[in-house]
């Protein structure tokens, strides 16, 4: 077995009961021995970013210890995004489930299958700011993630979710 990796995941959906959807999605993702939870964000309600017109979005991260490869992890992510059955028909369409690896300890990958880390994560506020709220010392591409956000242009339309 290799050493472990830390890994920060983004997770989103827009389709169907998406809070619950989100809760099982962090534990599908865990219920495997090779992949350990470390933290997990708040939820935050977002305006969609991209694509047609659609519902507005609940988004988190979670940190994971993992001992996959980056490449394992992806299918291992596209597995519980079936799981919850996840339509890729539309880009940047609505979807019951949407999981994107953003860091992968120091990895870094420019491939058609596998950018990390995540090309449009240090743009996002409803990546950024989750992430913040899990870890106020986080780095994205050398620089502070609470600096990062601030500069995202979907700010504005984020707020914290207080579902019922």
């Amino acid at each position: 077995m290799s050493r472990a990796v830390r890994s920060v995941l983004a997770l989103g959906s827009n389709l169907g009961e998406s809070r619950d959807t989100l809760s099982l999605a962090v534990a599908d993702l865990v219920d495997t021995p090779r992949v350990r939870l470390r933290e997990v964000s708040p939820i935050v309600l977002t305006k969609a970013v991209g694509g047609p017109d659609q519902p507005d979005y609940l988004n988190m991260v979670v940190e994971v210890e993992t001992d996959f490869s980056p490449y394992e992890l992806l299918e291992h992510c596209k597995a519980v995004e079936n799981k919850h059955l996840r339509v890729r028909t539309v880009r940047w369409g609505p979807r019951t489930l949407d999981i994107d690896i953003i860091t992968f300890g120091d990895y870094t990958s420019q491939d058609e299958q596998l950018t990390i880390p995540h090309p449009r994560a240090a743009t996002r506020a409803f990546v950024l700011q989750p992430w913040v709220w899990m870890d106020s010392s986080a780095v994205l591409e050398g620089r502070l993630v609470s600096e990062l956000v601030e500069q995202a242009e979907d700010l504005d339309g984020l707020v914290p979710f207080e579902g019922v």
